[in-house]
């Protein structure tokens, strides 16, 4: 006789047979007016093509198929978006239709509970987050975050010159302290490993990696999900995460409401959506949540975007000469560079979107779900479809960047060295790293602030050149090697100098952090 638990392991497994037999034989039917696309195994389709760097693979597609090509994953329709003018015409002329997510079984109803705004369905407690988090990082509110960017872009070059070798280090310290003290209105952290950095980042990870294309079967076999705990481990692991940082989140909004309380808060965005929360309708949970991933998302990318800006100077150093060039002559040597000086820096500016453009840290964008039938170019696009942003191949378009493998700000400058006007279908980017349609990244705004800050410190302060071995001999950085941390994709470790342009540089610097260290010391 066979148990109990037998027999429900065997009708499970045909509910998932019978279900994967009737969508796999949908889709190959869809398929035929669908963008054209790799044929794929005849059950599996594409699932086991994607490779470890998806977006070098859907790049290699593109080259074969075009702007706009299609995948099976064991039954799922994907579209693959790879032209700026593609995503504009779907992504933000039919976003009503192009700004839902699909459903991630693991990384949004087990990891997260449903309350993760990136991952959410389009539907009312996304417009409710969306809402909060536009109110506290759009461009009109942006401003009020300058002076905290402004000393720690300060701090951030004092600790690379007092501690040269360890600067990856200090670049992620300092995006984790910017974003918390705008999140949760934290001074400042001392180290890049400040245990509560290093769980929130964790969080993001076990988060993105679950929804990457083929990370767990249940999200192609949603019959999956029932079965028991003890024989899905994913499933008891999700859920187990899920409630130790629900924990951690409602224990720093708690925080923050405390010090509220006491009348020590700092201005953030925790006190800003505490302060009114009848207002944004979100109760504690929806909120710590909200909260806590504006803080994952936002320093973890911030910090990957300058070390790509640390690996562009130093193989690019006539971009470098050229910036500080610029920056001594406006700014001088007397003085740090602020955000005053910013229209007359339009150099800088262009070298933001070109280390966003060049090496986006997002090559992928998160996936969107259709939720209605539609067609586009003569191609049926069903509903339920997977809509994938290769932002890697839109940044690299021949159309709009002939040489798009060499860094060169100067392309988003007009020949009087004015900033030009933005490619179309970039939202004034020139670049869809942010994203685009109404998924666009909310904190885009205060995230080239704080690029723009700390590169122009840092060139102000220092020279990035290329280091030595112990041979004397002169070690060139990988181009291409990368790190994919799953939330981002970095430059893997280089070794490289830096050295203070004068002898008074860390004195100035001293000078203009003084009564910033003060405050965060009493």
């Amino acid at each position: 006789m066979w148990s109990y638990q037998t027999w429900s392991l065997v009708l499970v497994l045909g509910v998932v047979l019978l279900r994967a037999g009737y969508t796999i034989i949908q889709t190959s039917r869809l398929r035929k007016t669908m963008p054209p696309g790799p044929q794929g195994l005849p059950l599996l389709g594409n699932i086991f093509e994607l490779g470890i760097f998806q977006w070098l693979q859907f790049t290699k597609w593109q080259e074969q198929y075009g702007p706009i090509f299609s995948l099976n994953l064991a039954g799922q329709p994907v579209v693959v978006l790879n032209k700026f003018s593609v995503a504009a015409d779907l992504l933000d002329r039919r976003s009503n239709i192009y700004s839902d997510r699909p459903r991630m079984i693991v990384g949004s109803e087990l990891l997260t509970g449903g309350l993760l705004i990136a991952f959410l369905t389009y539907g009312d407690l996304w417009r409710r987050m969306r809402r909060v988090a536009h109110e506290g990082f759009n461009g009109r509110v942006s401003a009020i975050y300058q002076p905290l960017q402004e000393k720690e872009s300060a701090l951030l070059a004092l600790h690379m010159l007092r501690d040269p070798d360890n600067w990856e280090d200090h670049l992620k310290r300092s995006a984790a302290s910017t974003v918390l003290c705008a999140v949760y209105g934290w001074l400042s952290i001392d180290k890049s490993s400040d245990p509560i950095v290093q769980r929130i980042n964790d969080v993001m990870h076990r988060i993105v990696r679950a929804c990457l294309p083929g990370a767990h079967l249940v999200e192609f076999f949603p019959s999956m999900l029932y079965l028991p705990e003890w024989m899905a481990k994913w499933k008891r692991e999700a859920r187990s995460w899920f409630r130790k940082d629900t924990v951690m989140f409602e224990g720093l909004l708690h925080d923050v409401k405390t010090k509220m309380q006491a009348g020590i808060a700092e201005p953030c965005f925790a006190s800003m959506l505490l302060e009114d929360e009848k207002k944004y309708n979100l109760n504690t949970q929806e909120s710590a949540w909200l909260a806590g991933t504006m803080f994952g998302a936002g320093a973890e990318t911030t910090a990957a975007a300058l070390s790509n800006f640390m690996l562009a100077m130093v193989l690019y150093p006539d971009v470098m000469r050229r910036a500080q060039a610029q920056i001594d002559a406006v700014v001088g040597r007397e003085r740090l560079p602020t955000f005053s000086d910013r229209e007359q820096l339009p150099f800088i500016d262009a070298m933001v979107k070109e280390i966003l453009r060049w090496r986006p840290v997002g090559p992928l964008g998160l996936p969107r779900r259709t939720t209605q039938d539609d067609w586009y170019q003569g191609y049926f696009i069903p509903k339920g479809t997977l809509v994938i942003l290769n932002v890697w191949a839109m940044n690299r378009d021949p159309e709009h960047f002939p040489d798009y493998e060499e860094f060169r700000p100067d392309r988003y400058l007009t020949p009087s060295g004015e900033l030009a006007n933005s490619i179309p279908g970039t939202h004034n980017q020139s670049h869809l790293t942010y994203g685009c349609g109404r998924r666009i990244c909310v904190g885009k705004d205060v995230a080239n602030q704080s690029l723009f800050m700390d590169f122009a410190t840092m060139l102000w302060a220092f020279n990035i050149e290329k280091a030595a071995d112990v041979d004397g001999k002169t070690i060139v950085p990988s181009r291409t090697d990368v790190l994919d941390e799953g939330l981002v994709v970095r430059p893997v470790p280089f070794k490289c100098s830096i050295k203070p342009r004068s002898s008074d540089v860390v004195e100035h610097i001293r000078s203009a952090t003084e009564s910033f260290i003060k405050a965060k010391s009493s």
